[in-house]
């Protein structure tokens, strides 16, 4: 059911017939104005009367865009939180596009939406959108998917090496020796700041995973080379989990850097 398309799509088209009417008084005026200085009383009679109907038109434009937008705030709220997930996976199928909800998140890869129903909005990537209406939210997706080099996967992987040795040394381990580290514990240094973790959550967290696993690179600047042992098919408690574009899930749950790859 298209519900805020529907919607958005009655408040644009009486948008646009108010815009009409109001060029169509402003292409009176002009005519007036024209007749005025050209000194032609019968042509500024007529003006003055076609002025008169076209501003009646206009009221009446104004007011059908005024009442236009149909949902009433608790019911933009209950859809927001039950229904709109499932119209904006719609529109995006519709355009090609694949969107997977998963914890409460939709995913359409490299991106993850928030919907924010108290707000009127939804979060992509971290950034706060109002814009709704789920075609044109689809058509958004669709060009991130299409930009390339959007994520900095070798500041993301530097940051993940200095967080392993830090950890790997303050076990009493050797870093060079690739020992396997939880990602969790990785995790909760890197968002250890306060807020951190709702700036940065678990789903942020598994897609930069994912993207430099699938695209790299696969060593830091000095050599050393990361692994992600028993990344897929792995039922341990405690993984990071993400969907890829094809729809299939990805785990993961340690991480190792050696110094011979």
């Amino acid at each position: 059911m298209s519900v805020f398309e529907q919607a958005f799509g009655e408040v644009e088209h009486a948008a646009a017939s108010t815009a009409a009417s109001a060029q169509g008084l402003v292409s009176l005026a002009k005519k007036m104005q024209k007749a005025a200085r050209e000194g032609n009383i019968a042509g500024v009679k007529r003006a003055r009367s076609e002025l008169d109907a076209a501003l009646g038109e206009l009221r009446h434009a104004v007011a059908g865009a005024v009442d236009s937008w149909s949902l009433p705030e608790d019911e933009e709220q209950g859809y927001l939180e039950d229904g709109y997930a499932a119209e904006l996976r719609a529109a995006a199928e519709e355009q090609g596009l694949n969107v997977y909800e998963r914890d409460g998140k939709l995913i359409s890869y490299p991106s993850i939406v928030r919907i924010l129903p108290g707000d009127r909005a939804v979060r992509v990537d971290g950034k706060k959108v109002a814009a709704l209406r789920p075609s044109h939210l689809a058509g958004l997706l669709l060009k991130n998917q299409k930009k390339p080099g959007r994520y900095r996967s070798d500041r993301f992987l530097q940051a993940l090496h200095t967080v392993y040795v830090e950890i790997v040394r303050g076990d009493g381990r050797g870093a060079g020796d690739g020992p396997v580290v939880p990602l969790t514990r990785v995790y909760r240094l890197l968002t250890s700041l306060p807020g951190a973790g709702r700036e940065y959550d678990k789903t942020d967290f598994a897609r930069d995973l994912y993207i430099l696993e699938a695209d790299g690179p696969r060593r830091t600047r000095k050599g050393a080379a990361v692994a992600f042992p028993a990344s897929t098919g792995i039922r341990q408690s405690g993984f990071f989990s993400f969907v890829g574009p094809d729809g299939q899930e990805a785990r993961y749950y340690g991480i190792s850097f050696t110094a011979d790859g």
